[in-house]
């Protein structure tokens, strides 16, 4: 019977903590109301959290006495949006606030709920594009080309780093003779770091390098410092100016190697109008500090590209790669009119 007893005991023990609903987010307004559940986010003004038995709901911060959470949550303080958010667990305070610890292992200290701009905001998280591109022919001429461009480009509160790469090849064959010749094998690829001393004021480092075997250039190398001014920063349309110097180093194929101290002056503009048309134009301009009327650098990229299917995109491009002093025997000008299609993120 004592055996009996203590299995009865501990099923019954069992089941009330089953039983016992888990402790959750409460919301509590200025009417009475309670709903709780788990806080999601807050932007705009607007709390959402996530019920049991409604899904999701938007309530209006302006009609909550108070709130607390279960579970560390990141919440981002009004005049402080250059700052990342503060992690803590917020408890119940008094009317119209609630009580959160401003540093890891501080005590909770009031915060008015007219101070919350955000909870949980995004996390910064990898954007950009790669596209493709190809052309194939055959019969009278024999073309074979292919190309593909990326770029990608993360941001924090202070910081902002991005990369990209491009590659081109093509070639021909000779209807006469069946010889076959490479008519574009160019590399390039880059690395940019920007660190914002303001909210548009920023310093930055830049690495390029560059390879093009029928302009007989067998690597360009250009880093560089500077400082740039974030005109506008948005979803739908980002404006930037920069200048600073770069070191400038050519090695040609059939000529000496060429090296010099440059300026660098560039801008970057790309525009959503509507949401399926996305444009983009950038430049850069290399002139020599010894000789910037005879030689210098100037690069130029524009773009339309068209969504076409949620991610997926049509693209077509324009690219403008001027070197005053080539190879000997070569042209100053590239051009590129490049029609493809890509996947963004």
């Amino acid at each position: 019977m004592p055996r009996l007893t203590l299995v009865l005991s501990l099923v019954v023990g069992l089941v009330a903590v089953w039983a016992t609903p888990s402790f959750a987010d409460e919301v509590l307004f200025l009417n009475g109301d309670r709903l709780t559940g788990k806080i999601q986010s807050a932007t705009g003004g607007k709390l959402t959290i996530k019920t049991e038995g409604a899904g999701d709901v938007t309530v209006d911060l302006s009609k909550v006495k108070t709130f607390s959470t279960d579970e560390p949550v990141r919440v981002g303080r009004k005049g402080a949006e250059d700052e990342p958010p503060v992690t803590s667990r917020v408890a119940a305070g008094p009317d119209r606030q609630v009580e959160a610890s401003p540093a890891p292992g501080a005590p909770p200290q009031p915060v008015p709920i007219t101070d919350i701009a955000v909870i949980n905001p995004p996390l910064p998280e990898w954007k950009g594009a790669l596209s493709l591109n190809g052309l194939l022919t055959t019969g009278n001429s024999q073309t074979e080309q292919l190309g593909f461009l990326a770029n990608a480009a993360k941001r924090w509160p202070h910081d902002r780093l991005t990369l990209g790469a491009e590659y081109s090849y093509g070639r021909q064959e000779d209807p006469d003779t069946g010889e076959k010749s490479t008519t574009i094998n160019y590399a390039m690829a880059l690395a940019k770091y920007d660190h914002f001393f303001t909210k548009k004021f920023y310093g930055y480092l830049n690495f390029k390098a560059e390879h093009d075997e029928v302009a007989e250039l067998e690597v360009r190398l250009a880093p560089g410092v500077g400082v740039g001014y974030q005109w506008y920063e948005g979803p739908r349309f980002n404006l930037l100016t920069e200048t600073g110097v770069s070191w400038v180093y050519e090695n040609f194929k059939h000529a000496p190697s060429h090296e010099f101290v440059a300026a660098r002056l560039a801008y970057a503009v790309d525009w959503t109008p509507i949401d399926p048309l996305y444009l983009y134009h950038k430049l850069e301009y290399l002139p020599a500090f010894e000789d910037p009327g005879g030689d210098y650098l100037l690069n130029a990229d524009a773009g339309v590209r068209l969504s076409v299917w949620k991610a997926l995109f049509a693209e077509f491009r324009y690219e403008l790669r001027y070197d005053s002093r080539p190879a000997p025997g070569r042209d100053t000008t590239d051009q590129r009119f490049i029609l493809g299609a890509g996947w963004s993120f």
